[in-house]
């Protein structure tokens, strides 16, 4: 396998154990608490990263506007959006309905960008739609205990929040990528973007309710899983998915890098000690082969 492809594959891999590590602090601290403390680990490492590396001038002025929206977007209301799905659904359904974030992309750059909807990609859509809903059907056997997979609150308004987490990302990415085709620095790029989403988190912290303060306490270890969540997730996989854009084929990265739903069920298996049911792994499989007609060429 070339490298650029087993980048991509990495890439998957990380966002896969990122779910499994992020489920239980997610769950001890909320999801805004959990969102606010990673997207603050995390740029202060980018942050620290910028100042010291690249240099404040690696970004333009004229071009803080729209990464700044794309951070609001697709981070503060996708990862926030992500991990309440995550509390609700578990890692397994929340991967599934987030897959379609892919789908969703190409729709979007349809109607937005103007960009054209081949048949193949038209079938991807519809293939990976349909994985998701058998995946969320049939991806449970009675015979499955463990707390991840059972559903907590109405499974409607897990999937609609979960389709907002996917909206969201795509509308973000939508946003940012007319400014990264500019050849703009990912890691600065990246640092307004996280700045964004942690500063709009720390002025929901501000707001005297209690659904916005932590569920629990945070300590030492906990910040430890998160952070080890955000270095995983924002800081390898992304690292890893743009050094595989920067050389793969942009089809193929994609197609591979959307494989995490995929990789999350021998993990969730190993984990649990519970099989995952067969509804779970075809659902996987049409996710799969959906993004590689989504992404042909």
């Amino acid at each position: 396998m070339m490298l650029y492809e087993a980048a991509a594959l990495g890439a998957a891999t990380c966002w896969a154990l990122t779910g499994l590590i992020s489920a239980g602090p997610s769950a001890a601290l909320g999801a805004l608490a959990f969102n606010r403390l990673r997207m603050s680990l995390v740029f202060i490492v980018l942050a620290l990263y910028v100042a010291t590396v690249t240099g404040l001038d690696a970004l333009p002025r004229d071009i803080a506007l729209p990464l700044a929206l794309s951070g609001l977007i697709g981070i503060f209301l996708g990862d926030t959006a992500l991990f309440l799905t995550l509390n609700r659904l578990g890692p397994r359904r929340t991967a599934m309905v987030f897959s379609l974030n892919a789908p969703i992309s190409a729709i979007l750059g349809f109607v937005f960008l103007r960009e054209t909807l081949t048949p193949l990609q038209i079938a991807g859509i519809l293939v990976t739609f349909a994985g998701v809903i058998l995946a969320i059907r049939f991806g449970k056997r009675k015979s499955q205990l463990h707390q991840w997979e059972n559903v907590k609150g109405p499974l409607w308004i897990g999937i609609a929040i979960g389709l907002i987490a996917a909206l969201s990302q795509s509308a973000g990415s939508l946003i940012a990528r007319p400014v990264m085709e500019t050849g703009t620095d990912p890691i600065a790029a990246s640092a307004i973007r996280v700045g964004t989403a942690a500063l709009c988190l720390w002025l929901l912290f501000l707001v005297p309710h209690r659904q916005f303060k932590p569920a629990g306490p945070v300590t030492l270890k906990l910040a430890g899983i998160v952070g080890l969540s955000g270095f995983l997730g924002m800081g390898v996989g992304m690292t890893l998915l743009l050094f595989a854009l920067s050389g793969g084929e942009v089809g193929v990265v994609a197609t591979l890098s959307a494989t995490t739903p995929a990789i999350l069920l021998p993990l969730i298996w190993w984990r649990t000690k519970e099989m995952p049911a067969p509804g779970a792994w075809v659902g996987a499989g049409l996710v799969l082969v959906g993004s590689a007609l989504l992404f042909a060429v």
